[in-house]
């Protein structure tokens, strides 16, 4: 695997945000009737807030999360992998990603969530967290919602 680095995103990066994720989500628009939820993300004040990560291999971001601290939780809001770097291991690095950063936060539970119609995504997120804990309609989406158990405080500040 070629050498990577995750750090957190910068103003500069928006644009190269939002072409990966608009090409990771692009392929849902016809299954979900409209765009799905992070397509419609506006990605600078999350930037600027120090929520994006990016998985950076060779000098080119090949992906990204979204994490959000909770007050009893992190929440993953969104992961989406570069086309060309699909397939390959990166989401797998991000979503380990998210959890060392639960644990550094002193967070023992990784929640997350994605539309029922995303099926790809289900399968991927049920082998991660393997709980579900609620399906519901927010914002207009059908979405199913996840947790995983960490370590409590492993890697606690």
């Amino acid at each position: 695997m070629p050498k990577s680095q995750i750090r957190l995103a910068r103003d500069a990066d928006v644009s190269a945000i939002k072409q990966i994720v608009g090409d990771a989500y692009s392929h849902y628009i016809t299954r979900l009737g409209r765009e799905p939820a992070p397509m419609t993300e506006d990605y600078a004040p999350l930037v600027e807030s120090g929520n994006v990560w990016l998985l950076v291999v060779e000098d080119e971001i090949a992906g990204l999360i979204v994490l959000r601290i909770r007050e009893d939780h992190l929440l993953l809001s969104n992961v989406a992998v570069a086309t060309q770097f699909q397939g390959r291991g990166f989401g797998r690095q991000l979503l380990d990603y998210a959890e060392r950063y639960a644990g550094e936060q002193g967070k023992d539970e990784l929640r997350l969530y994605t539309n029922e119609l995303m099926h790809e995504n289900l399968r991927i997120y049920q082998k991660l967290c393997r709980e579900e804990y609620d399906r519901a309609e927010q914002d207009g989406f059908r979405r199913v919602f996840m947790r995983k158990k960490l370590a409590a405080g492993a890697n606690a500040k």
